[in-house]
């Protein structure tokens, strides 16, 4: 893929202890107000912006904003993954961030979560509370890596917060936990652990890419902290109100990935043969579900 990188060599990797990686489609004002957020941190931060083919100008803006910015753009959409590891190659500091651009940091948000990781050598990635706009707690922020059975309640309607594997509807814990998965939109990963891990799984589109990643980092022996007194906001689905049925389409492909690389040599042939074409039957109903709602006005 043909990708040009406009990144010059002035920027605060040398004297920074984090570089914050954010991959941008199309997310207009919220991606200056991610960089701003992020340049008020109360430590130097390294951002290397990888564009995947903006087309709303977003990325030029950014770049006028914050000449100090590391940009690379490409000239097609490669997903978040394949995009994601572009900027992990190209930055240059300890401790690694992956941050959606849709995600408001405080100042001491970073100062704070490094020093999680740095307190504890075997943690290798760290995240924090994520909240919706309105206050509350966002789905994915501390999670259960997916398993077959939580698949499938989920799937029937039937999770809940203590079996399934969204963990927010369980009381908030006083003190920094560890946990299985963390959600993509912060992901603070120690260079160590990353470099014996890999970077993120490129067979992925979009969603289910940082399920996989935590999945290896465990498998890897490397634990993962989830810090309930940080918090930051995320305007969820930010880059990708536009095409929600694409967006459902990546994601129902994601969890077959994940389901055929890491749940099937356990579940055997013949349950397989079941639930694969089952996940891709949920995404067809969602979709037809969501074209009838557009039909009706959205009623």
């Amino acid at each position: 893929m043909e990708k040009t990188d406009t990144a010059e060599n002035t920027t605060t990797a040398e004297n920074s202890r984090c570089s914050a990686v954010i991959v941008n489609f199309n997310s207009g004002e919220l991606l200056l107000q991610c960089l701003a957020a992020v340049y008020a941190s109360t430590l130097p931060v390294e951002v290397i912006l990888v564009d995947n083919a903006s087309t709303d100008g977003s990325a030029a803006r950014a770049r006028k904003a914050f000449p100090q910015l590391r940009l690379i753009q490409n000239t097609s959409n490669s997903g978040f993954a394949a995009a994601a590891n572009q900027g992990l190659r190209a930055a240059g500091s300890e401790y690694l961030l992956l941050l959606n651009p849709d995600c408001i940091l405080q100042p001491d948000t970073l100062e704070a979560m490094l020093k999680f990781l740095e307190d504890d050598p075997r943690t290798g990635m760290a995240g924090c509370r994520i909240l919706n706009p309105d206050g509350s707690e966002q789905r994915g922020c501390r999670r259960n890596l997916p398993t077959l059975g939580s698949g499938l309640r989920k799937a029937a309607g039937v999770s809940n917060g203590r079996s399934g594997v969204d963990l927010h509807q369980q009381p908030l814990p006083d003190q920094p936990r560890f946990v299985e998965a963390i959600s993509g939109a912060f992901m603070l990963a120690r260079r160590a652990a990353v470099e014996e891990v890999g970077l993120l799984d490129e067979q992925y589109f979009l969603h289910c890419e940082d399920l996989d990643w935590c999945r290896r980092f465990h498998d890897a022996g490397w634990k993962i902290l989830f810090a309930p007194r940080v918090e930051i906001v995320h305007h969820q689905g930010g880059c990708s109100k536009a095409t929600p049925v694409r967006v459902s389409w990546h994601k129902h492909r994601g969890m077959v990935r994940y389901y055929r690389k890491f749940l099937a040599g356990r579940n055997g042939l013949l349950l397989s043969a079941f639930v694969i074409p089952g996940i891709y039957a949920r995404f067809v109903l969602l979709a037809m579900t969501a074209g009838i709602k557009r039909l009706g006005g959205g009623r």
